[in-house]
């Protein structure tokens, strides 16, 4: 079997979802339009690497489709020169905040993190879509912030977590880098998970995805996030990239233990 998490599985899994009639959209796409029939909300956690996403937004482009990609403020994510060619290929910017994590649990002083942080993205690009990062180090959860305060007075239209219904849709992460690393992840997770679970809708690798598409198997709305710091083409980032992450993920393994 060919490598995961290469270029070239991720082409080879765009490619099966078109040929069996799934749309791919973008998350802003899927909260202003109505798609009634089989969709991908193509989304992409931008926490490292900006030089990936640009070869996954070109990917993309090739194909005649359009991803989400979400941008951290921070220099190792936001890379404005290459946020630019993205939004040139007509794909979705958001903004993939951390803002109570930056003000250390300070609700106010992240909702002010917020804004500011926003209004330096909207200087470069149209922000209409807003996604949490979650970072296992962390002991705040990003999405608190929305326990006060509303994004929608900013003119943001929906927050890729909050605002889905994954009762209706089906969500497949790379978190971890695999499709079953919900297990271990501290925040990239949705509770139906476990639903899918017992039914069996879960899958390990992007081979396991693609078979399941070709069969038929799996549901007809799905949210796709892949993270592009994962996929690489080259042996020594991609066997770099598959260490680190099953490093990362043992250590995750032992925080959701300590924290039972």
């Amino acid at each position: 079997m060919k490598k995961d998490f290469t270029t070239a599985i991720y082409k080879e899994l765009i490619q099966t979802f078109i040929s069996n009639d799934y749309q791919l959209i973008t998350v802003k796409d899927y909260f202003e339009k109505n798609h009634l029939d089989k969709i991908v909300i193509l989304r992409h956690d931008i926490d490292l690497l900006p030089k990936n996403a640009l070869i996954m937004a070109k990917i993309e482009n090739y194909f005649g489709i359009t991803g989400s990609y979400y941008f951290r403020s921070i220099p190792e994510s936001w890379d404005k020169n290459i946020v630019k060619k993205i939004m040139q290929m007509g794909h979705e910017i958001g903004y993939h905040y951390e803002t109570m994590d930056q003000a250390n649990g300070n609700i106010d002083e992240a909702w002010n993190l917020f804004r500011m942080y926003l209004d330096k993205m909207r200087k470069i690009t149209e922000i209409n879509t807003i996604c949490m990062h979650g970072s296992p180090k962390s002991n705040f959860d990003n999405k608190e912030i929305w326990k006060k305060y509303d994004y929608k007075r900013l003119g943001i239209i929906g927050e890729a977590y909050n605002d889905i219904d994954f009762n209706k849709i089906f969500y497949l992460t790379d978190t971890g880098r695999r499709w079953d690393g919900w297990k271990v992840s501290i925040r990239d997770k949705v509770p139906q998970q476990n639903d899918w679970l017992i039914e069996g809708l879960v899958y390990n690798s992007t081979h396991d995805i693609i078979k399941a598409i070709k069969e038929n198997q799996l549901p007809n709305q799905i949210v796709l996030n892949a993270h592009p710091q994962r996929w690489y083409d080259k042996t020594y980032p991609w066997l770099k990239e598959l260490i680190f992450q099953n490093i990362k993920n043992l250590i995750k393994r032992l925080l959701i233990y300590t924290k039972q």
